[in-house]
């Protein structure tokens, strides 16, 4: 089979990628779990240079300053292992519109309440009302 240019190789053979598709989601994840495990990678190797520093030294001042360089590895390797690639622009967008939000407890729609109709009650030659409005 021919191999050049125009039937999507290079000059060394390989195929062109020819589409704009993303990483499937398995490897976005790996990348995201590598990228964990090289910033955690870097926590217990401090944890020990600390404890080598105040041994060699005895000064406690530098093992506080490696551990507090230590600290927040943990946070940023997490924050860093769940970020995801931004949304495109053709990706639906959540809470976007009031008007198409479900309510957390949704209910059957009550019609209003109609105004009741107020009749004047009639009195009788003794007094007494009547609500129906006959004598």
């Amino acid at each position: 089979m021919k191999r050049g240019s125009g039937l999507g190789f290079d000059d060394n053979g390989t195929p062109v990628l020819i589409t704009a598709a993303e990483p499937s989601y398995d490897e976005q994840h790996r990348a995201r779990v590598r990228k964990y495990l090289t910033l955690m990678s870097f926590r217990i190797p401090a944890l020990i240079l600390a404890a080598v520093a105040y041994g060699l030294w005895h000064n406690g001042l530098i093992s506080l300053a490696i551990l507090a360089v230590s600290l927040p590895l943990p946070w940023m390797a997490v924050l860093i292992a769940n970020d995801r690639p931004p949304r495109r622009s053709d990706e639906p967008r959540r809470f976007d519109d009031d008007r198409r939000r479900t309510p957390l407890f949704p209910t059957a729609e009550r019609p209003a309440i109609e105004a009741r109709r107020h009749v004047e009650p009639h009195h009788d030659a003794r007094g007494f009302g009547t609500d129906d409005g006959s004598d």
